[in-house]
């Protein structure tokens, strides 16, 4: 894209370091890396998502302490009140924070928010930051992870799955489409409701992020439901 459009029309990169919303699809060993330097060469800001990774979610507070690859802005949202009330937030740099300081006379990206510094969406963010804290969550994933990794492979062989992926408290599980693409994830997703399991799809691809408090026995209920599920599709 630099080759084609210059380096002067791309202001920035945004991407997932685990892309979630097409189902979990893990970078490969130095993409994020590469990326970074590619962006430091051209004067391109990198920008990470990390609504899905952040807080907690592969075991560490943020997935770019993970890849140890630190982008110039982290949007993040959803973790930041435990999903109970919207609300955003984007970290910076400090020399992007110094510029638009410097050029809004004092005032950070001035602009008409209408729910901007909500009392009540800070009150849960500042509740939520406190359990994150004293309850170590965090870093609870790391105690979990290997239990998950198990427990998610374990559908090996299991009927209609192609491929399954995980990371820290993430697993994708890819399915071999049906007469219509997204048919077999839809009615996964309503069989496993009706089970009470409560599964995101995809199209035909199923992407799990459990809360943090899960327990190994949740887990297992989580992957034996699939499994019953999808072998009767």
């Amino acid at each position: 894209m630099v080759e084609k459009r210059g380096a002067d029309a791309i202001a920035a990169v945004i991407v997932e370091p685990v892309y979630g919303a097409t189902g979990v699809l893990i970078p490969p060993l130095g993409y994020l890396q590469r990326l970074r330097g590619i962006c430091d060469r051209h004067g391109i800001l990198l920008i990470f998502d990390e609504v899905i990774t952040g807080f907690g979610r592969l075991g560490v507070p943020f997935a770019a302490e993970y890849f140890s690859v630190q982008p110039d802005l982290i949007t993040a949202a959803k973790g930041l009140t435990n999903g109970s009330i919207p609300m955003g937030a984007v970290f910076v740099r400090q020399g992007i924070y110094d510029t638009f300081m410097a050029a809004t006379g004092g005032i950070e990206f001035f602009h008409g928010y209408t729910h901007s510094g909500h009392p009540v969406a800070c009150a849960a963010g500042l509740a939520t930051l406190e359990i994150y804290e004293s309850e170590g969550l965090m870093n609870r994933v790391q105690t979990l992870a290997d239990t998950w990794e198990a427990a998610a492979h374990s559908l090996h062989g299991t009927k209609a799955v192609i491929d399954i992926c995980n990371l820290g408290l993430l697993a994708g599980i890819e399915l071999e489409s049906a007469e219509k693409p997204g048919q077999r994830g839809f009615e996964a997703f309503l069989r496993c409701f009706e089970k009470g399991v409560f599964v995101r799809t995809a199209r035909d691809n199923i992407a799990l992020s459990p809360p943090l408090v899960i327990q190994p026995g949740q887990m297992n209920q989580l992957f034996i439901t699939l499994a019953e599920v999808l072998n009767g599709l």
